[in-house]
This record gives C-alpha cells, structure tokens and sequence, in this order.
C-alpha cells in the first residue's frame, strides 16, 4: 500500500495548483484534488510517484531511492510526460480532459478536469452487484466509443476499472485516469513499467504477451462482470493456472439479455485472440445481439 506521508499535503503549492487533498494512490502515482489559482477552478492533478523506486524529500521533490532505480525511473517518466502531452490534444464526450502536463519537483504532473459524480464502484456497492441491465446499457456503450478513439489514437489505456469509470452528476459516464496509457506498435510484445490492477488486467500485461485493444476489452468485460455478480474477479493470472471463472451467459440468463451476457463472456476470454479485437466489434454485439456469434467468429487481430 503507498505511504500517505509520502504525498503532497493540503495548502502545498506545485506550479499554479494548491494541493486541497489526496483523493487516492496506486503503485505508480498520488491522485490529487487541487485548485487552479489563476483560474480559480478545481482540477484532480497525478503526480508520477513509483513508490518502489523513490522517496521524498523535505520540500517536496522526490529522488530515486538507490542508483538502480534511475534507470526504470527515468524511463517512466519520460514515457508518462510525453503519453500525457499525447492525450492531452485528444478531446471526447466520454473522456476525461487532460488540460495540462507539467515537471516539477524531478517528477511529472498529469492535470485533469475535475468532474461532479461518483465512480462504479459506489453504484456496485449499493446495488451489491446487482445493477440492472438499463443501467449497464446506459455506461458501457459510450464508454466503448471513449474507448475506441482512444485506440484510433494509437494508445491503450491499461488500467480499465469500476474506479476508472465516473458516473458524471447529469448521467454521461466518462473514462478516467490515464496515467498507465501507452503507445503500442502492432507486431511486439510489451514490456515495460505499467500499472497492473489484479482482477481487472488482462493476461497479457503479465506474460508480456501481444498487446492490443483487446487487452483494454478484457478489463471493460471483468469491469462489466462485477457490476452483476457483485463479486471481484480473480487475477487473469490465477485463471491461466485453473479457469474456475463460470460463464455469466449460463448462470444469469433470468436476469439479463443475451447480448450483454455474451459480450461479457466474449471479452473475457483468456486468449486475446478468442476476444472482440476492437470496441466496434464489443458494441456491435452490444447493440445488436443477432449481428454477431462470439462463439463462431474468427478474430482478427492486429498480428494476424
């Protein structure tokens, strides 16, 4: 678990933000409510703080804990400022804004438009995961379009969870937090410093395997999954030792459609190639259970 001493405290001030609070942190990062002062406007900012590879200091910056830590440091930062900066010219309904990267303290800053709402995992909460079909209807197919310009922009997002998806006050969902985005070239397989939520993070991320829009599919169909069995789902990596993962087509047929239960089924497949290869293909199935047979298609991925 990150240290919370280690974060910024509240009044601190970072290039034109003062820090109100620390809202969350994960394994690569301090998540922040902060107040622009020349604007006067709320944002959530992230700062790139590895917590296995850094300390901070008095005063704020931080500094790699030992010599071998400079080089796996430096390199994700690099990658999370010039990702960032990436984002931050893609625009869409149902992604967050990116408005500003910036370095300070030897780290990088990530800016975000701070939004009015509540994440999934409120609504998986206080539904005990028993969310109704109308209501997954009325998040993931707009969250899938978030999805599919992000990939058309040549970059994953990595990191789809019920935290990662806000409900916004006036009912428009939007997808959150790129801080573990990356640029994938077709035909590799990744490697690389990355956030990994357990449950959520496709096979691949482990193993290092072919990375593709699929991969993001896989977390948007364990992400779907919860919301109604209620129930967090196991590691991918647990499932590659023993699959006891029990189709949700078969066992919550009384209460949902076909489509959304094969899409969910579809997505979270162990093999990237037996999943939807791209959002299209998950919303088709979607929108229009009849149009597609998850069971008789051949998938087509990036790498043939």
């Amino acid at each position: 678990m990150p240290d919370d001493k280690q974060a910024l405290q509240r009044g601190y001030i970072v290039d034109h933000y003062r820090i109100e609070k620390m809202m969350s942190g994960g394994g690569f990062s301090f998540v922040y409510l902060a107040y622009h002062i020349r604007s006067k406007t709320k944002v959530v900012i992230k700062e790139y703080f590895p917590h296995d590879l850094v300390i901070r200091l008095p005063g704020g910056r931080i500094k790699p804990k030992s010599p071998e830590s400079v080089s796996p440091f430096s390199l994700g930062m690099k990658r999370f400022f010039s990702e960032g900066m990436a984002l931050s010219h893609l625009k869409h309904p149902h992604i967050v804004n990116v408005s500003n990267f910036f370095r300070s303290n030897g780290t990088v800053f990530m800016v975000m438009d701070y939004e009015q709402g509540s994440d999934l995992r409120d609504f998986i909460r206080k539904s005990k995961g028993r969310l109704s079909e109308e209501f997954l209807m009325s998040v993931f197919p707009p969250v899938l379009e978030g999805l599919r310009a992000l990939h058309n922009a040549g970059f994953l997002h990595l990191d789809i969870k019920p935290a990662n998806i806000l409900m916004r006050d006036t009912g428009v969902p939007l997808l959150l937090d790129f801080g573990a985005v990356q640029r994938v070239k077709p035909g590799t397989r990744f490697k690389g410093v990355q956030t990994l939520t357990h449950g959520y993070a496709s096979p691949e991320q482990y193993l290092e395997g072919y990375m593709g829009p699929w991969s993001d599919i896989y977390s948007l169909g364990m992400t779907m999954r919860i919301c109604i069995t209620g129930k967090t789902p196991p590691s991918s990596l647990e499932r590659k030792q023993k699959d006891g993962l029990v189709k949700v087509s078969k066992t919550h047929v009384k209460k949902y459609g076909r489509g959304i239960l094969e899409a969910i089924d579809w997505a979270t497949e162990l093999d990237h190639r037996h999943r939807p290869q791209n959002a299209d293909a998950m919303l088709k199935l979607l929108n229009d259970p009849d149009s597609v047979d998850p069971a008789g298609s051949e998938s087509k991925s990036w790498f043939g």
